[in-house]
C-alpha cells in the first residue's frame, strides 16, 4: 500500500531578504519534504534558449526519513547563498544520500562543497552520471549506481524509486519518485525558465509560453526519448507534484502539463524522416551547439535522434546511422578513444543518399574538421550547410547560426514530401483559398547582437484597445526564434508600386548566419531592430501571445509606436492564385 501524505493547503515559505538579482526561497512542499529554490531573476540566457525573458530558478530538495536525502544542488553562482540556506535547514554532515539527477553544472555545480560538508554521503546516480562526476570533481567519494526501477528506502515510508530518462536533455538524466509523498523529482523535464516567488504553477496562462518554449528548445530534439521516459512514468503511482529543476513546481496542472509533453513528442516523431545529431558530452560546447542544430531540424517537422559519441553502444550507433536520412556530426577529441571509434562507425555506416552537416564543439582538443569533411566527401554525401567552425566561445549569433543550419538541413529533407503534399490538395478548394488577399510587409527583429527578417503577407489587425494585430509565422522560419512572448520586433509596411526591390531582396534564400540586411538602408528602432528606410510605414511591436496553428505560429502583438512616411501612398497588396503555398 503506497502511503500518500496530503499536502497542507498553506505552505511554510521563508523568503530571505537578499538583493533581487539572486535570492533564495525555502518552502515546505510536503511532510518532511522541503525545496530550496535558487532564484536567478536576471538570467537572460540559458544554453540555447534564445532571449530568456523571465530569468530562471535552480531547484534543490531535502527529503527527511530516518535517513536524509538531498536531491540536486545548485549553480556555482549561488555557492554562498545556497550553503548558508542549507545550513539553516539541517546539519549537512548528516546527509546520507545526494541524488544527482544529472551532472549539468546548474544541478551539480556544488557537489564538491556538499562532499566537503558531508564526507560520508553516498552519491546516487546513473552509471553515466557517476562516470561524468568522477571526471568533473577528481576526488574519491562513496557512490551508488542505480538503474531503472531501483529503490532506496529512507524510512518512514520515503521509498525513492529511480526512473531512467537518458537524453533529457543529457545522457545521464534520471527522475526520482518518492512513494511517501507521490512527488516526482524530474530534473530538467517538465521545467521552464521562469523566475517567480510563486512556488507552484497557479498562473497557468502566464507560465504556458515559457513552458512550451522550454520544451521546444530542449526536449523537442529528444522527442523519442521523451516518449520512452513517459512510458516508464506510466508504471508509477499517480504523481501529485512534479518537483522540476527549473521554474515553478507543478501541482495544480500536473496532468495537463505532463501530457502536453507526450502529445508534442508524438507529433514530433510521427514522420518517417529522421536525423541523427551527434555530440560529445561534457566536451567544449558540443552539447549546446548540438541542441541548437537539433532544434532547427525539429522546427521543420523532422524527427531527431540525439547521440552521445562518448557513451553510445557502437552497434546501436551503426543501426541509427544506416536508417537515418540525415546526419549531423561533430569533431571528437583525440583523447577520447570511444568517441574517435564512434566517428569511424558513422563513416562506415553512412551512405551517399544521406544529407550531412558538420560542426566542431570548440574544445581544446578538436580534431580537424577539414579532414572529417573530406572523409564524408569521399562517400558522396550531400552537404546541407557549410561546416560550422567555432573559433571563439559561442554567443547568440553562433547559436542562431546553428539553429538556421539545422533548419536548412530539415528543409532539404522535406522538400520532396512538401511538393508531393501540395499536389495532393483539392484544386477547387486550393484556388478558392488563394483568393484571400493580404498586404506585403517585412518583419525585422534583433536579439543578443543578431538580426533577422522575413517577408510576410498574413498580417491582420486584431484589436482596437490595445492596438494589436496578428501575423502568421511558419515554424521553420529563422525569425521564429525572435518572436517569443515578450520579444519586440518591427513591422515594416511596403508601398504599392515601390516594393519590388525590397521584396526580391528578402525573398532570397540566406545562408545560415548571413546578414539579411546587407545592402538595405535601415535605421535602428527603440529596441535595436532594423527599420527599413524605404518602407511606407513602420510599427514597433511587442509579442503578447502565440497560438499554434499546425505548420505556423499565430503571433498576437501590440503596436507601441509607429510612423507613416507617405500619408497618401497605399500598402502593397499580395494576390495569390492558389492557397497551398505562398
Amino acid at each position: 500500500m503506497v502511503a500518500v501524505v496530503e499536502i497542507p493547503s498553506i505552505q511554510k515559505i521563508v523568503q530571505q531578504p537578499i538583493e533581487r538579482k539572486l535570492s533564495m526561497q525555502v518552502a515546505e512542499i510536503a511532510t518532511n519534504t522541503t525545496t530550496m529554490r535558487s532564484l536567478d531573476w536576471d538570467r537572460d540566457r540559458f544554453d540555447i534558449e534564445f532571449g530568456l525573458q523571465n530569468g530562471t530558478t535552480y531547484n534543490s530538495y531535502i527529503i527527511r526519513g530516518e535517513k536524509l536525502a538531498l536531491v540536486d544542488t545548485s549553480h556555482a553562482k549561488f555557492r554562498e547563498l545556497y550553503l548558508q540556506t542549507l545550513n539553516g535547514q539541517l546539519d549537512p554532515s548528516q546527509i546520507d544520500y545526494l541524488v544527482i539527477s544529472h551532472t549539468e553544472p546548474d544541478h551539480s555545480g556544488l557537489v564538491p562543497e556538499i562532499l566537503a560538508l558531508a564526507p560520508n554521503v553516498t552519491v546516487v546516480g546513473t552509471k553515466v552520471a557517476l562516470q561524468f562526476l568522477n571526471d568533473l570533481i577528481h576526488q574519491p567519494f562513496k557512490q551508488q549506481v542505480v538503474k531503472n526501477g531501483d529503490q532506496i528506502d529512507l524510512g518512514n515510508g520515503h521509498i525513492l524509486q529511480f526512473v531512467n530518462a537518458p537524453n533529457l536533455h543529457w545522457p545521464d538524466t534520471m527522475m526520482t519518485f518518492d512513494h511517501a509523498t507521490s512527488i516526482l523529482y524530474t530534473c530538467d523535464i517538465f521545467g521552464m525558465h521562469y523566475c517567480t516567488d510563486a512556488v507552484y504553477d497557479e498562473d497557468l496562462k502566464r507560465i504556458t509560453p515559457d513552458y512550451r518554449f522550454y520544451y521546444e528548445c530542449l526536449m523537442a530534439p529528444n522527442a523519442r526519448s521523451v516518449i520512452s521516459a513517459m512510458k516508464r512514468m506510466d508504471d508509477l503511482p499517480p504523481v501529485e507534484i512534479v518537483a522540476n529543476g527549473h521554474g515553478p513546481l507543478l501541482r495544480y496542472n500536473v496532468k495537463e502539463l505532463t501530457e502536453n509533453y507526450r502529445k508534442w513528442s508524438q507529433e514530433q516523431t510521427k514522420g518517417e524522416t529522421n536525423v541523427v545529431v551527434c555530440y560529445v558530452s561534457d566536451y567544449g560546447y558540443g552539447d549546446r551547439l548540438s541542441q541548437a542544430i537539433a532544434r532547427g531540424v525539429a522546427k521543420t517537422g523532422v524527427a531527431v535522434e540525439m547521440v552521445d559519441l562518448k557513451a553510445i553502444d557502437l552497434q546501436e550507433l551503426r543501426e541509427l546511422v544506416s536508417h537515418a536520412a540525415g546526419l549531423v556530426v561533430c569533431t571528437a577529441p583525440a583523447s577520447n578513444a570511444h568517441a574517435e571509434t564512434a566517428i569511424g562507425a558513422i563513416l562506415a555506416a553512412a551512405s551517399e543518399k544521406q544529407v550531412i552537416g558538420l560542426y566542431e564543439p570548440h574544445g581544446d582538443q578538436d580534431s580537424s574538421i577539414d579532414l572529417l569533411n573530406n572523409r564524408f566527401k569521399d562517400l558522396g554525401v550531400i552537404n546541407a550547410f557549410p561546416a560550422i567552425r567555432v573559433r571563439e566561445n559561442p554567443n547568440e549569433a553562433t547559436y542562431q547560426l546553428c539553429d538556421e543550419a539545422g533548419t536548412d538541413l530539415g528543409q532539404l529533407l522535406t522538400r520532396k514530401e512538401n511538393i508531393k503534399q501540395l499536389k495532393a490538395i483539392d484544386a477547387d478548394l486550393d484556388k478558392a483559398l488563394g483568393r484571400l488577399a493580404g498586404g506585403l510587409y517585412i518583419i525585422s527583429a534583433a536579439k543578443g547582437g543578431t538580426r533577422s527578417a522575413m517577408l510576410a503577407s498574413w498580417v491582420a489587425q486584431a484589436s482596437f484597445k490595445p492596438l494589436g494585430f496578428t501575423v502568421a509565422v511558419a515554424k521553420d522560419r529563422a525569425i521564429e526564434s525572435f518572436m517569443q512572448v515578450g520579444d519586440r520586433f518591427v513591422l515594416n509596411v511596403l508601398e504599392d508600386g515601390n516594393y519590388s526591390k525590397l521584396m526580391q531582396h528578402f525573398l532570397k534564400r540566406f545562408a545560415p548566419g548571413a546578414d539579411r540586411f546587407a545592402g538595405v538602408k535601415t535605421q535602428p528602432s527603440t529596441y535595436g531592430a532594423p527599420i527599413l528606410t524605404d518602407a511606407l510605414a513602420f510599427m514597433e511591436c511587442e509579442v503578447i501571445s502565440r497560438m499554434e496553428c499546425s505548420d505556423h505560429w499565430l503571433i498576437y502583438a501590440i503596436a507601441e509606436d509607429g510612423r507613416v512616411s507617405k500619408p497618401e501612398a497605399l500598402t502593397a497588396a499580395h494576390h495569390r492564385k492558389i492557397g497551398n503555398h505562398y
